[in-house]
């Protein structure tokens, strides 16, 4: 039967005993809707008594925190932050004749090399880290939509894999020339 005809006959049985007297044999059901009419203040006390007695929700403090959270959230965090840094470097490029700022490789080179190594190391690894996470965690995620590694134990193993090799890379990178 279409799903027009079942609405159909559902309407009209539940119409029937309106129109025959309940001739069908079957109890109709009514209720009919008591307003009083009362002031603000006892419906704003109302109002507040059934918010008391609502129960509350969990919040997320009652769960254990795990890698996929962490994981989910620095992803986007990280994702933020390369888009961020290359539209900001982008219209800096792009407003540097204007502005009379020098943006070519030469300046920057010099500018970047007269900095102290405690400062590159931390401009490269403040640049490798975000890079590095995000980009291994996009594959585990992209290996994730063909329906691989969600058992929890791959799940685990392989969100602390994306956090080592992360520190790894960023690390290595940062220190290499």
């Amino acid at each position: 039967m279409s799903s027009m005809r079942v609405f159909q006959v559902g309407l009209r049985r539940a119409a029937a005993p309106a129109f025959r007297g309940n001739a069908a044999g079957r109890m109709v059901q009514r209720r009919f809707a008591a307003t009083n009419t009362i002031s603000q203040d006892s419906a704003a006390e109302l109002l507040n008594k059934q918010r008391r007695l609502r129960p509350v929700s969990p919040h997320l403090n009652i769960y254990q925190p795990q890698i996929t959270w962490y994981a989910s959230g620095l992803h986007r965090i990280s994702g933020v932050i390369l888009s961020g840094g290359l539209y900001l470097f982008g219209f800096a490029y792009l407003a540097a004749p204007a502005l009379g700022w020098h943006m070519e490789s030469t300046s920057l080179i010099a500018a970047v090399g007269a900095w102290p190594a405690w400062a590159k190391v931390s401009a490269k690894f403040g640049i490798a880290m975000p890079f590095f996470f995000h980009s291994l965690n996009g594959v585990r995620h992209l290996v994730q939509d063909f329906g691989i590694g969600f058992a929890k134990k791959t799940v685990m193993q392989t969100g602390w894999t994306v956090v080592g090799l992360t520190v790894a890379g960023s690390l290595y990178y940062s220190f290499i020339g």
